[in-house]
């Protein structure tokens, strides 16, 4: 089975681009969904996030209550180191578990989508890597435009993730993300179709 990793900025526009691969009937593995598995009521995840950060992290309904644990997580590169250390091995098992399902079906490629793969996963074991791209002052409006987020926290949350230019130097394929959605589809269709020629060259 061959594995691809897909990641991005934030605001750059990788669940877009997931979400057409899907589209294409492409086997699609998201840490996002594999964190917000892993944090649900009465999981492991959420006891040992609510042991480490106190149960003001916690809603009424004893939810994880997410803006407030990103608030405080994002403030403190401390408490950032200590949330990932929680999360990421529960991110990683749940996503092997994901891998072992698709290789049990006999598909024949996956593709990992992971947001901070270059910073926590690495490229070990990856036939190829796509990174969607987009220059970091347009992640930056889009975050204050579209997500309502205001300026500190937004730079705050790209300042958290390795600089989008390097990640472009080290993946093996681009989508460039700076127009319109339509445009977006074409892309990723398009550097689909060159990823697939290159894993089965």
């Amino acid at each position: 089975m061959r594995l691809i990793g897909l990641t991005g900025g934030i605001g750059t526009g990788k669940s877009r681009v997931a979400g057409f691969l899907r589209e294409l009937g492409v086997t699609v593995i998201d840490a996002d969904e594999a964190t917000r598995a892993v944090q649900a009521p009465g999981t492991e995840g959420l006891r040992l996030l609510a042991d480490a950060f106190g149960e003001e992290i916690l809603t009424p309904e004893g939810a994880l209550d997410r803006p407030r644990l990103a608030a405080i997580a994002f403030a403190d590169p401390k408490a950032r180191q200590r949330l990932n250390g929680i999360v990421h091995p529960l991110v990683r098992r749940w996503m092997a578990e994901r891998q072992r399902e698709a290789a049990a079906r006999g598909d024949p490629l996956v593709v990992l989508d992971v947001p901070l793969l270059f910073e926590t996963r690495g490229t070990d074991g990856l036939d190829a890597v796509i990174l969607v791209y987009a220059p970091e002052e347009l992640q930056l409006k889009r975050l204050t435009e579209l997500r309502g987020m205001d300026e500190r926290a937004a730079r705050e949350r790209i300042a958290a993730q390795m600089p989008i230019d390097e990640k472009r130097r080290l993946a093996s394929h681009v989508i460039l993300n700076t127009g319109t959605l339509d445009e977006l589809r074409a892309e990723a269709e398009r550097t689909w179709a060159e990823v697939l020629a290159a894993v089965r060259a």
